[in-house]
């Protein structure tokens, strides 16, 4: 049970690191990028092919998030150059990435368990079942750190503008078109360095492995808000990480009491539905307690 929870939790922190990017195009940038599908396996993909190929593991971890960032500029170029809906921008996006991926391994899927990766690397020198969440728990908060100093630089809050109200940033002389390439970069960055590190986790890299993230990803975005709140930008990227946490940890619960695999999507929007709908309950319940105390 003990090794259930750490497994989750190690789950949990892996793939806040995507949910962090969701959350910056999702919360910051007001924009519905479903690149994350494509971006995802893209950084598994080009992590896999690299380490069986003899490179680095730690250059293997790092090249993704490259990778990725030209991914969401390609999103961010045709919507703002080509006046491509947000929407269908990184549905394209993801598509083209289905076939860039296939390309990129040779196959459908890499298996890892044999290679040298950053994980076994650090597993060597600290003892499992640690050393796992020591390695994930420093990622998440250099990227946390990273995106609460980002953020409320002169950049990052032009990027934040342009979310909020792009025509009044934009009559103050800002580009928006390049906040959001820029947003989407960063996002698709963090997003693809998560796939690179889920596949040294899980021993493999699949073509498949990217469906239904963008899901996942709003589902801890969500879930955080819903449990920690979001007063300012510290909160809500630790919020984010902590949603990811219990998201992970409700996938791994319905499993031990007896749910099947199949039904982790049903389980992932039944997820999301409740978070979303629970502000809005909450507002009714206090609605009706106000009407029967005056």
């Amino acid at each position: 049970m003990v090794g259930f929870f750490i497994a989750s939790v190690e789950q949990g922190l892996v793939y806040a690191i995507m949910a962090l990017g969701v959350y910056l195009t999702f919360r910051i940038l007001d924009f519905p990028d479903l690149t994350v599908d494509g971006s995802f396996p893209l950084g598994a993909a080009v992590a896999a092919k690299m380490i069986t190929d003899g490179y680095s593991p730690l250059a293997a971890t790092l090249v993704p998030l490259l990778c990725g960032a030209c991914a969401g500029i390609i999103t961010g170029i045709l919507h703002t150059k080509g006046r491509i809906t947000g929407l269908l921008a990184g549905i394209l996006t993801m598509t083209a990435l289905y076939s860039i991926n296939l390309r990129i391994m040779g196959r459908p899927n890499i298996p890892l368990l044999r290679e040298e990766t950053v994980i076994t690397q650090f597993s060597s020198s600290i003892p499992q079942p640690f050393a796992n969440i020591l390695l994930f728990s420093f990622s998440v908060v250099l990227i946390v750190l990273f995106l609460d100093w980002f953020l409320y630089t002169e950049i990052g809050m032009a990027l934040r503008a342009t979310g909020d109200n792009p025509y009044m940033i934009r009559s103050l002389g800002v580009n928006t078109d390049a906040m959001k390439i820029l947003g989407l970069a960063i996002s698709n960055a963090f997003v693809s360095l998560s796939g690179a590190l889920v596949a040294q986790h899980q021993g493999f890299a699949d073509a498949q492995m990217g469906i239904g993230m963008i899901i996942a990803g709003l589902a801890s975005v969500i879930i955080g808000e819903v449990v920690c709140g979001a007063k300012s930008i510290p909160f809500a990227t630790a919020a984010v990480v902590v949603g990811s946490v219990i998201y992970r940890l409700a996938i791994a619960l319905a499993l031990l009491v007896g749910f099947r695999s199949s039904d982790l999507k049903l389980i992932t929007a039944l997820l999301v539905i409740i978070a979303l709908t629970t502000p809005r309950v909450k507002s009714i319940l206090n609605i009706n307690r106000a009407k029967s105390t005056s």
